[in-house]
């Protein structure tokens, strides 16, 4: 299934341009968590660096996927990648000046997010475009590998990297963005040109809102993984980083070994998951988010080391079931010209919800204990992933006569 995506190099330099900037994305994530406790010791701080990579997608999320639509693709990510190797590496500069303050952190954090507002929606707008639709969804799996495979590579490395200290972490992504641009160099595209300006940018965010509101599949999909993903980011984020720090001295080393143990359970997931299922529907996404809910609400009742790992498998197979899924809904339900604008709008409502979880659970956390937080989370998953699988099986005969493209089927 596979064989045939390598033999293609223009999708392989193209999914290996985007999995190592995403290994850069990861690599980053992680420094800046682990630099901005380093420097303040505070676990509102901590959050406060979670909150600003957020930010960044309420503001241009949406610009970033009329962009995605609008400007050829290959230009614009080999752009942004070239971009990012200074800004990761003045953090590596000012430290060794020693002239690094958690502002500066705050400033590039927000600017890396900023350029990933239009690098991402632009990937994942090339995919269907570079591949036929029998190719598309183990193209898919092959593409979410890569990006949630870095998360093992991303822990090795990081572990290496925390012997030295956290701040050559961003030594290694810039290696990681210049690698990047030389893959995305290799692979061709070509977009029809499109009538631009300032004012279309908005009209054109309006049209697809508008093309949206009569899209009832597309707003279920919308509004339940806004849901979900409220309860789980601040949990995966800042929580389980917290809960380390409350059980050993040697947090970030564990915290590094969980996302290498996620990665390998996501890789997996994703390699099988083609071989059983050949059409995703809403359904199949609302069983990943009830698999996914069941492993926070397991390490969260549980709370003891080793049971993080199980729980952790288990969101490792419930999460990438209902990524993939997502992805997949929106490639077949989304016309081809405004695939960016899909992809930004999902993002959009995304970090919409990452930033107002991260808000409430970072003064919930002042009050309520950490494991308190986790099982609610994670119990508000499970339980609302089963409430909407058990309505979805009543009504699926009616959405099954509304849609052309059955999303249950």
């Amino acid at each position: 299934m596979y064989l045939p995506l390598l033999r293609n190099k223009n999708i392989l330099y193209f999914l290996l341009g985007g999995g190592i900037s995403r290994l850069g994305d990861a690599l980053t994530g992680m420094a800046f968590l682990f630099l901005a406790y380093d420097l303040t010791g505070s676990t509102v701080h901590t959050t406060g660096m979670a909150i600003v990579e957020t930010v960044p997608y309420l503001l241009f999320g949406l610009i970033g996927g009329v962009m995605a639509d609008w400007l050829s693709r290959k230009p614009l990510l080999i752009v942004l990648d070239i971009i990012r190797i200074p800004l990761v590496l003045s953090i590596f500069v000012l430290d060794h000046l020693h002239l690094l303050t958690y502002s500066h952190l705050l400033i590039v954090s927000f600017f890396i997010q900023t350029l990933g507002c239009f690098f991402n929606p632009t990937h994942r707008a090339v995919l269907p475009i570079i591949t036929d639709t029998e190719e598309r969804a183990a193209a898919n799996s092959f593409n979410d590998t890569l990006g949630r495979g870095v998360t093992i590579l991303s822990p090795i490395i990081s572990l290496w990297l925390l012997s030295y200290g956290a701040i050559y972490f961003f030594v290694v992504d810039a290696l990681t963005y210049a690698i990047s641009v030389f893959c995305l160099f290799q692979f061709t595209e070509q977009i029809a040109p499109v009538k631009k300006s300032v004012k279309g940018v908005f009209l054109a965010i309006r049209d697809f809102f508008a093309w949206t509101r009569q899209q009832k599949a597309i707003q279920t999909l919308f509004v339940f993984t806004f849901i979900v993903v409220f309860f789980n980011t601040w949990v995966w984020e800042v929580g389980i980083l917290l809960a380390l720090n409350e059980m050993t001295t040697n947090s970030e080393e564990l915290y590094s070994i969980l996302q290498g143990v996620f990665g390998g359970t996501v890789i997996v997931t994703n390699l099988i998951l083609p071989y059983f299922i050949k059409k995703m529907n809403l359904k199949i996404y609302v069983f990943g988010s009830l698999v996914w809910g069941l492993g926070v609400s397991y390490y969260g009742i549980l709370y003891q080391m080793e049971h993080f790992f199980i729980g952790i498998i288990l969101v490792g197979i419930g999460l990438p079931i209902a990524s993939l899924t997502r992805v997949y809904l929106l490639q077949a339900l989304v016309p081809e010209h405004k695939l960016g604008r899909a992809f930004s709008s999902n993002a959009f409502l995304l970090y919409l919800s990452n930033t107002l979880s991260l808000l409430m659970f970072g003064v919930l956390v002042l009050i309520f204990p950490v494991q308190w937080l986790m099982i609610g989370s994670g119990l508000s998953i499970f339980m609302f992933s089963l409430l909407c699988l058990a309505i979805f099986t009543i009504r699926q005969t009616k959405f099954t006569r509304r849609f052309s493209i059955n999303p249950f089927k």
